[in-house]
């Protein structure tokens, strides 16, 4: 009998048990990400039929000890049979989208706080910053917040400023 010239066990890379199983330990996280996203992010994700229909199911688990945890092993090992390479690029997409988001919202807190803090100043550099900013508006909300504080009164001003904020800055 002749051996196959073209498949020789020194060309094959030896990988370990324990590479293997952190390989598919790290294919059940991805999973249970893809678990935890919303229907909307979901669809975002390019996944077949049978994987979309095995995370539909976990979602639907209600005792999530032994029933859901073989559901995330079937998961996993449905992602051994595919390519996961788009998978995990569109989760990170979504993660960093999700980064940008927050970003953008603690920018805004920040200038928020500083205008409530510094007054005159800040709202100068804000309009500075940006042309559109009404400065009597912000001087209103500063004004009516500086009230509110006195009286103890909830800090409405704060959140209408911060809701003032958001729309100037996200129609950049």
């Amino acid at each position: 009998m002749a051996k196959n010239k073209n498949t020789s066990p020194a060309d094959e890379p030896f990988i370990s048990k324990s590479q293997i199983k952190r390989e598919m330990d790290a294919l059940q996280v991805t999973g249970l990400e893809l678990v935890k996203l919303t229907d909307n992010q979901l669809k975002a994700i390019p996944l077949d039929d049978q994987l979309h229909d095995a995370i539909l199911l976990a979602r639907r688990i209600q005792n999530k000890h032994e029933g859901f945890r073989r559901q995330m092993q079937f998961i996993g090992k449905l992602m051994r049979q595919r390519d996961v390479q788009p998978i995990t690029e569109a989760l990170d997409q979504l993660k960093g989208n999700h980064r940008k988001t927050t970003a953008h919202f603690h920018s805004i807190e920040q200038w928020r706080d500083r205008i409530l803090d510094q007054g005159e100043d800040a709202i100068q550099e804000l309009c500075e910053s940006q042309p559109t900013a009404d400065p009597q508006q912000l001087r209103h909300y500063c004004q009516e917040h500086q009230q509110q504080m006195q009286h103890n009164k909830p800090p409405v001003a704060s959140r209408q400023l911060f809701v003032y904020l958001r729309q100037l800055m996200s129609s950049q």
